[in-house]
């Protein structure tokens, strides 16, 4: 069934028009000097701290949020909000201590690092990794969640039409380069928060009513504290033997304590900190300029679960208490994944339409920052290397721009009858959970090529391979090789009757035996390494204004877990 009405269309389509058309005025400004690839792919130098700090949310908020998040906080509660908050603290650690290195040693890729660190073998099995990831497990997810996220709300069998839409807008953003990015983006970050904020508001009234109180959002919030109080704390006991299957399936996902001794660390600093899809949006500014956009989205990210995670809270109560049966479901089956648009449905006309912008917003920023992302490493670390290494400025944003329409013509083809399965695992999960094959490598590759300059090429070789194969062997094979209960882990039965490990364990362990592995290969070379980074402390000091926003995120969080431990 259509939610949407005409007025609804009109002011979706005055915001497409007006971030198209602001778009389009920044690429046409640019045109006025000539674009090199520093310029299409980083924005060097123009992008404000404030436009960094809107365009890391923007890229990031999309519909692994809206929908992903949602699902779980219908599923799970406040407890999946660990992702954004402990977002905020890994955000500190990449402004003060990752940035200032990338930007002394003049980085502008991912590979280009492994390059200058290490060598080009690990660069290129880096680069391969990275394309692979962007394209199959992210591109798709948020194309996939993003497109069902819309189809739901237009009804009739428009899955397949918002697939297409969805993309056919995302490449004209993308192909102006990283500066038409960076700048949509802050109109993109203020729709998204608006309209967020708007859903999450009237979320909480018709809590209030469902309840049968007076519709304000501070007894609708009451009334979800007091009839969904097992949403409300951040850390899940570990299930006792006969635990129900939804209890097991929360530890499985969230598991308590232990997801924060590793596993939680390595998804936040990899995303944050060793991900060109992130990092890109500072690495073309100054140090001053990117710490401060940086600790900026940090802020920015405490509040995110008001509006990604709430309303999958606030769904859960009304559909608890008889509300939103038909809107919850999928295929005949209640789907967390339908929380976020189930209650979009509780707008009244025009507001509904802001907050499928703001949904549309978040999903195309997200597509355009990730194509850039796959173009940026093909381009400079893939075709400039190893397959036309003279090709012009002119050849090479050529290139760019098709390998921008290439990519995201896979992830449409992928998402057209979601062929990898993202429905089923539920879409924030997915993506974290297929992230994790890899992010173990990369993060002891990375964190080991900062600080400790007796690290080798080959012991970067082995981490990167190891870590891959330390992550399957926890994910796939440990339970059934050395038993379901071991020192290192406890597997449970999920519901295919399987033994697995929660995915955050596995990740934290196949961290740890790859940082192992690759200190005694490199104690076993050369003790001075002439590519090991040179560190000044004084790249780490912090201007006061710096050390403010520091204090500030820190005492926020710390707040936030009081509450809800």
């Amino acid at each position: 069934m259509n939610q949407l009405a005409l007025t609804d269309y009109v002011i979706f389509f005055l915001y497409f028009i007006g971030v198209s058309s602001y778009g389009y005025w920044i690429y046409r400004r640019n045109q006025k000097t000539k674009q090199d690839t520093k310029d299409f792919f980083l924005a060097e130098g123009s992008l404000t701290w404030w436009a960094i700090g809107a365009s890391l949310i923007a890229s990031n908020i999309s519909a692994e949020q809206f929908i992903g998040m949602s699902g779980d906080g219908y599923r799970f509660g406040v407890a999946i909000a660990v992702y954004e908050w402990l977002a905020a603290i890994s955000l500190i650690i990449v402004a003060v201590w990752f940035i200032p290195i990338y930007l002394k040693n003049r980085i502008y890729t991912m590979p280009q690092f492994l390059s200058t660190r290490y060598n080009e073998t690990v660069s290129l099995i880096m680069a391969v990794f990275w394309l692979f990831l962007y394209v199959f497990v992210n591109l798709t997810s948020i194309l996939f969640l993003g497109a069902l996220a819309i189809s739901s709300l237009i009804g009739g069998d428009s899955f397949h039409i918002v697939i297409i839409c969805l993309s056919v807008f995302a490449v004209f953003i993308t192909l102006g380069g990283m500066n038409v990015i960076g700048y949509t983006d802050v109109i993109q970050v203020l729709v998204l928060i608006i309209g967020g904020l708007v859903t999450t508001y009237l979320a909480l009234q018709q809590v209030s009513l469902t309840m049968g109180l007076d519709g304000g959002i501070v007894s609708g919030l009451g009334a979800m504290f007091k009839d969904a109080d097992d949403h409300f704390h951040m850390i899940f006991e570990k299930p006792t033997p006969g635990a129900p299957q939804a209890d097991i399936k929360r530890y499985l996902t969230l598991p308590g304590i232990a997801m924060y001794l590793g596993g939680m660390w390595v998804v936040n600093l990899n995303y944050w900190g060793c991900n060109q899809y992130i990092t890109q949006r500072a690495l073309g500014a100054d140090l001053k300029t990117a710490r401060t956009g940086i600790l900026f989205a940090a802020i920015l990210k405490i509040f995110m679960p008001i509006i990604v995670m709430l309303p999958g809270i606030a769904a859960y109560v009304i559909h608890k208490n008889g509300g939103l049966q038909g809107e919850m479901l999928r295929n005949g089956v209640v789907s967390g994944d339908n929380a976020y648009s189930a209650v979009l449905t509780f707008l009244p006309t025009g507001l509904k339409g802001l907050s499928v912008a703001a949904l549309t917003a978040a999903i195309v920023a997200s597509l355009a920052g990730k194509a850039n992302s796959i173009s940026t490493i093909f381009t400079l670390d893939i075709y400039q290397k190893y397959i036309n290494k003279s090709a012009s400025e002119s050849r090479s944003l050529w290139i760019g721009r098709v390998t921008i329409l290439v990519a995201v013509a896979l992830s449409i083809a992928l998402a057209w009858e979601d062929a990898l399965g993202i429905g089923g695992e539920g879409g924030f999960t997915f993506i974290q959970k297929y992230t994790g094959y890899i992010s173990p490598g990369i993060f002891a590759v990375f964190l080991l090529g900062f600080f400790w300059k007796r690290t080798t090429g080959i012991a970067a070789i082995a981490g990167i391979l190891g870590g891959f194969g330390f992550a399957v062997l926890f994910n796939n094979f440990a339970p059934r090789l050395f038993g379901p209960e071991t020192i290192m882990y406890t597997a449970f039965l999920n519901s295919d009757g399987v033994y697995e490990i929660p995915f955050l364990i596995a990740m934290g362990w196949a961290f740890f035996l790859t940082v192992a592995m690759m200190i005694l290969i490199s104690l076993a070379g050369p003790k001075i390494n002439p590519k090991g980074l040179a560190i000044d402390a004084s790249m780490f000091r912090l201007a006061p204004t710096n050390m403010a926003m520091v204090v500030v995120i820190i005492m926020l969080v710390s707040m936030l877990y009081i509450r809800f431990w």
